[in-house]
């Protein structure tokens, strides 16, 4: 059943042509197989963003949803921390104005109203398919920090969990994880989970070429960890070559 939604979502981008999953998409693979994800949902005017925010609950988080817009950030596509429904609606107008001016060009779907999620530990888990190695799978130092720190471990699939055990050790940032100066260990059995389950639908379908999942949100132990964002590429022309 799992297996099957999940195909549905892929068939459906193949369709459409698109090689990238939009973050709802991508939020609701997670779903499927278990990850955590903040409350979501998708409006398409300003008045249903109004409306929606009334299950949600305020603080909210803001963000396009545009198969042509990867980056949502780059395109100024992304709002956090609003407090109210006139902030709402004033966002909801401004990330429209923002994502038409990156690209004027850009299929619209909506904007993603998600819940608010802070935390102070933040990790990335995905995964790049090499033409030579195959599903290679990456653990690091998430949010704004990946790209400047390039503080990551990297293994081949299929992995064993003593495996997952040395990825989370072998980064620099792992002090952070395990407590650092008195504080709180973050909650590594719900990371693991992660990284197996990330593992897992990496092997099952071969189509997914790559898969970001950044930040995650990592809380104390005991506390869970949250996908706050998720990012999928897909390459058709390896579907049905399922690795053994």
């Amino acid at each position: 059943m799992i297996k099957t939604a999940i195909q549905q979502i892929i068939n459906l981008s193949k369709e459409e042509n698109r090689t990238v999953l939009t973050e709802i998409e991508s939020k609701q693979i997670l779903q499927h197989i278990g990850i955590p994800v903040p409350d979501f949902r998708l409006a398409t005017s300003a008045d249903e963003a109004a409306e929606l925010a009334q299950f949600i609950g305020f603080p909210l988080a803001m963000k396009i949803v545009s198969p042509q817009i990867v980056h949502k950030s780059d395109a100024k596509g992304v709002m956090l921390n609003i407090k109210n429904e006139p902030e709402l609606r004033s966002a909801f107008e401004e990330i429209l104005r923002n994502a038409k001016r990156y690209n004027p060009n850009a299929e619209i779907t909506g904007i993603s109203i998600q819940e608010m999620i802070k935390g102070d530990k933040e990790v990335i888990v995905g995964m790049n398919r090499d033409p030579v190695f195959g599903p290679v799978l990456l653990f690091g130092a998430g949010g704004i920090f990946v790209e400047v720190l390039k503080d990551v471990s990297l293994k081949v699939l299929p992995i064993a969990n003593r495996d997952i055990d040395n990825m989370l050790t072998e980064i620099q940032a792992s002090k952070i994880l395990t407590g650092y100066r008195g504080s709180p260990p973050a909650d590594l059995s719900s990371l693991k989970e992660i990284i197996q389950k990330i593992a897992k639908i990496s092997l099952y379908f071969p189509e997914i070429s790559e898969f970001e999942l950044n930040p995650i949100i990592v809380y104390e132990q005991g506390g869970g960890a949250v996908a706050l964002d998720a990012r999928i590429i897909l390459d058709y022309g390896r579907s049905g070559v399922a690795a053994s």
